[in-house]
């Protein structure tokens, strides 16, 4: 099966301390967009530097950078990206395999792990000091979610939640992949198509189409 993953975006900074502070958040997935890549590197960066928000410093914060630069790159939950560890990857000849099952649906996922992702997870743990045995995120879901809304009301940024990294990752196959829909199906491990439709807010392609053709605007005097 042919697939082209969207480029992979990410970003890196040096000296990295984590401070997580607990902020409300909102658990409604369903009103998260996908995030464009604009702001989803601004994010990111800002994730990176730290900011001082409503009298509070935020330091740098490599770790929750990281976990959402995966799951924008790979689509994972983010519960299943705090569970790896390097040991969770698999080499198969000149790839990497992740083996895993997912925490919220115990349905078990085996994909090839692109080079530069790898690489990219290598890397951290490496600069990091990981063993291959220990999680390369041992923070809380709750920690991540947290931290990602400060950062987007300190940016004024709406309708940014951690599912949008994953929607932004679906959206994004299912463009440069022809709008193949079911690959995007498959790669979320959905039940049916429908579920994907909606999880991303797209109807058919067909219908897409036939809306575009429809269109027959007035200029504005």
């Amino acid at each position: 099966m042919g697939l082209s993953y969207h480029s992979f975006v990410f970003i890196q900074c040096e000296n990295c301390v984590i401070n997580v502070f607990l902020i409300g958040v909102n658990k409604m997935n369903k009103r998260t967009r996908a995030i464009d890549e604009e702001t989803y590197k601004i994010i990111i960066a800002t994730m990176q530097n730290g900011f001082e928000y409503k009298g509070i410093q935020h330091k740098t914060n490599e770790r929750i950078a990281t976990v959402l630069q995966l799951e924008y790159n790979l689509g994972l939950r983010v519960g299943d990206i705090l569970n790896l560890k390097m040991d969770s990857f698999m080499r198969d000849g000149s790839r990497y395999r992740l083996d895993m099952h997912e925490q919220k649906t115990g349905k078990y996922r085996n994909f090839t792990v692109p080079v530069k992702v790898y690489n990219f997870i290598r890397d951290y743990a490496y600069y990091n000091c990981i063993s291959p045995k220990a999680r390369l995120f041992p923070i809380t879901e709750r920690a991540v979610l947290k931290h990602l809304k400060v950062t987007c009301e300190y940016l004024e940024i709406n309708g940014i939640g951690s599912h949008s990294f994953r929607k932004a990752f679906a959206t994004n196959v299912y463009v440069n992949n022809h709008y193949n829909i079911e690959l995007v199906r498959v790669l979320l491990q959905h039940s049916s198509v429908t579920v994907t439709q909606r999880y991303i807010g797209i109807g058919s392609k067909e219908l897409e189409d036939a809306i575009e053709k429809n269109i027959n605007l007035c200029n504005m005097k």
